[in-house]
């Protein structure tokens, strides 16, 4: 890549220094330009380029572009303020070829397309919005750090008229500088940068200037505390900057500054009222919604260094832990309670990202909620009828179930919804959700190729239908089945092999009328559900991790109190005690509607088995794991009936196959599974894909291995088994968390 960067006083400095070292590391810079109207900063940064120019007429004069190949293609990258774009547009129509990718950083869009629009007389087809969320309040070439961007969310703003080859460049710019991705629409961006980046600045300046002109201002600065320190840092930007910013995108900062005043305005009406128990529950709601950020948005997956885990072999495990609560039902648990009418309490619900970011979407809808503390969560059910349009798209992280069977809930709403999700979500097919929510009325559309973005229209009244499920899959039957409460008659549902039942059982538990025969499910739409109390078991697909780590590794004997072990979800029990693992329930109880029980696991030799459709349906998630089980095991494990595994978070099956085979194990891919023959496992390093068990999966093989497995890109365990590495090493395993080399 030929990059140009149009500016290097602000975060364009950073971009700079950032290439540079991949110039130097030979990683796909073969020219570096910098472009700066000031000639002190081009001085400063003339040792990191190729060359260095004062506009892009001065470049063309002495360097002019020259027709790129696909392998070796310009790039022209746009790092002044904003309102400088119509003057870079002019130069860009008359110095740079069509063949190269325009793109920027500005925290604003639509004035950069209107101004290619202006000069160009159409949006180029070369044009491809940037805007990395990074930075602080310096400025300068001098506060450049070139891995400013590592870990880093970029949002990717594709023209209506951009075409797919410079989307993909832009891509590829970010991601080789570190970069996490995100897609959005220009309006979309605009009016989402005005609420969570703009509005705060502008408070930020609004507050500082409001103090400096009191009377006795140097003796409020003199008092300030550490959280007015926090709050103003931001005031210290440039005004330049952002007196750009507010002149570029005045529809949605306005409209921002007037919530915002709307909301003090309430405020102060509290507090003149003294009414005490009013004011609490807005700082309660507040704090939820803080809470809620910090321990999601801001975890190392979201806002951190990508993390590795390195695990070192160990000699034997033994001890009791308690395994967090499952997953699935902690989603469902909270979505029926904010629909039920009156209060629920949930013990037990998984902290995991992707659980509080469905907590987050219900509390978005207006449901009141407190917590989670201590696994501990009280809703205050709205009823069915009673959740308000979000001001906003409904994030949902990493979880497929959780958009799925959000789908199926929002379908019969009388508002309108947009959901979203991670770039792993943004990529897993929602098609199977759209398609026969599509048959029962509903609204629903994909802005990405059948992936997420979803948007769904507010419902004009759904149908109960019969429909057969192409695949075994819990998700689709949930989502229908949540869209049969709002549906007129009875919604059918037929599954070509049993799946995971715990909708079915939490909705009999609520009321509803919910049977089974056969294959067929079906429900007919209540009138109301009655809030009720849960208690979520242990998951045993966490389990299964320390299910096989007890199987495989010597002399161990652990004990994992209140799994969950509902006959739907049990394959990877059956699995293996048929691969000959010595498994045995101490104590078997039925807590509300699910069967748990307080699961021994104690070392023995394993041998191949054959698992086939039926039962890997039971043990969908559980997959990575046995993986990891079957290379430990004497002869051959064949899995057949997989597909599925193709489009979970990653290709599971190719992502545990090229990983076994990193670490010396025979194994080779099926369309459908694998085939896996035991021996002995090496250390190394394989790739995780982001995706949580297969990084937990290779985590355990490292405790068995000859030397240590050092386990890329792991920062997506968080999103269903917090304190998964405290846990381990709680047993004698030897695992690290440690910053991505």
């Amino acid at each position: 890549m030929r990059l140009t960067i149009v500016g290097l006083g602000l975060i364009g400095g950073s971009v700079l220094l950032g290439a540079r070292a991949m110039q130097k590391a030979g990683q796909g810079i073969s020219r570096l330009v910098g472009i700066d109207a000031n000639p002190a900063t081009c001085r400063l940064a003339s040792d990191w380029c190729d060359a260095v120019y004062a506009n892009l007429a001065e470049m063309d004069s002495a360097q002019p572009f020259e027709q790129a190949s696909e392998q070796d293609f310009d790039c022209v990258l746009i790092a002044t303020p904003v309102r400088q774009y119509e003057s870079i547009a002019g130069q860009c129509k008359h110095f740079v070829p069509e063949s190269a990718t325009i793109t920027d950083v500005g925290s604003t869009k639509a004035c950069l397309f209107d101004a290619f629009v202006k000069a160009c007389g159409a949006q180029p087809p070369n044009l491809v919005g940037g805007h990395p969320i990074a930075g602080s309040e310096q400025s300068g070439f001098g506060a450049a750090a070139a891995n400013l961007f590592e870990g880093k969310l970029v949002v990717v703003v594709p023209g209506e008229a951009s075409a797919q080859e410079h989307i993909t460049r832009v891509r590829q710019l970010w991601q080789a500088l570190g970069a996490r991705l995100v897609e959005l629409p220009t309006i979309m961006h605009d009016q989402l940068l005005a609420y969570t980046s703009h509005l705060p600045h502008l408070l930020s300046f609004a507050l500082v200037h409001y103090l400096g002109r009191q009377r006795d201002n140097d003796d409020m600065f003199r008092f300030a505390a550490g959280g007015f320190r926090d709050f103003t840092r931001i005031a210290a930007s440039d005004p330049v900057m952002w007196r750009d910013v507010t002149m570029s995108n005045p529809g949605p900062i306005v409209a921002a500054i007037t919530g915002m005043m709307d909301e003090l305005e309430g405020l102060k009406n509290l507090i003149a009222n003294r009414d005490a128990a009013a004011i609490h529950e807005l700082f309660a709601r507040a704090k939820a919604v803080r809470d809620y950020f910090s321990r999601s948005h801001h975890s190392s997956r979201q806002s951190g260094a990508p993390m590795d885990i390195v695990s070192r072999p160990c000699q034997s495990l033994e001890g009791v832990i308690n395994i967090p609560g499952d997953k699935s039902i902690s989603h469902r648990a909270v979505m029926l309670g904010a629909l039920a009418e009156g209060t629920s309490q949930i013990s037990n619900l998984l902290e995991g990202e992707d659980n509080l970011a469905t907590v987050q979407a219900f509390r978005d809808m207006g449901v009141e909620i407190e917590g989670p503390e201590d696994g501990q969560l009280r809703i205050k059910g709205v009823g069915l009828r009673g959740l308000h349009e979000p001001a906003h798209p409904l994030y949902m992280g990493n979880s497929g179930t959780a958009m799925r069977l959000m789908c199926g809930l929002l379908a019969g709403q009388t508002f309108t919804s947009r959901l979203t999700g991670d770039d792993s979500l943004s990529q897993r097919p929602m098609q199977r959700v759209i398609a026969p929510l599509r048959q029962m009325g509903a609204q629903i559309r994909s802005e990405n190729d059948n992936c997420a973005p979803l948007r769904i229209e507010q419902s004009t009244g759904l149908k109960g239908i019969e429909y057969q499920l192409p695949m075994a899959s819990a998700q689709v039957k949930s989502c229908l089945l949540l869209a049969g409460l709002y549906a007129e008659g009875i919604t059918r549902v037929s599954e070509p092999a049993p799946t995971r039942d715990h909708t079915e059982r939490m909705l009999s538990a609520l009321g509803v009328e919910v049977s089974r025969n056969g294959n067929v499910v079906s429900l007919t739409p209540p009138t109301r559900l009655k809030a009720r109390n849960w208690v979520v078991p242990g998951d045993i697909s966490s389990a299964a991790f320390f299910l096989v780590a007890g199987s495989i590794i010597p002399d161990s004997d652990i004990l994992l109190p209140r799994v969950g072990v509902n006959p739907t979800r049990n394959g990877v029990l059956t699995i293996l005690e048929r691969m000959g693992a010595d498994i045995s329930f101490v104590r078997e109880e039925m807590v509300g509607e699910e069967p748990v029980a307080d699961i021994r696991v104690r070392t023995a030799p394993l041998k191949g088995v054959e698992i086939d459709a039926e039962l890997i349906a039971l043990a969908i998630d559980e997959f990575p794991i046995l993986c990891i089980a079957a290379a430990c095991a004497q002869g051959e494990t064949r899995v057949r009936g997989a597909a599925e595994l193709r489009v979970k978070e990653s290709d599971r099956i190719t992502a545990m196959v090229q990983g076994l085979q990193a670490l010396g194990v025979q194994a080779r891919e099926m369309e459908d599974g694998a085939v896996i023959t035991g021996g002995p496992i090496s250390g190394g390093e394989v790739d995780s894909h982001t995706d949580h068990r297969i990084a937990m999966a290779f985590a355990i093989a490292g405790c068995l291995a000859d030397s240590p497995v050092r386990i890329k890109s792991c920062e997506n365990i968080a999103t269903s088994f917090p304190g998964f590495i405290d846990l381990a090493n709680a047993l004698g395993m030897r695992m690290e968390a440690v910053a991505q080399a």
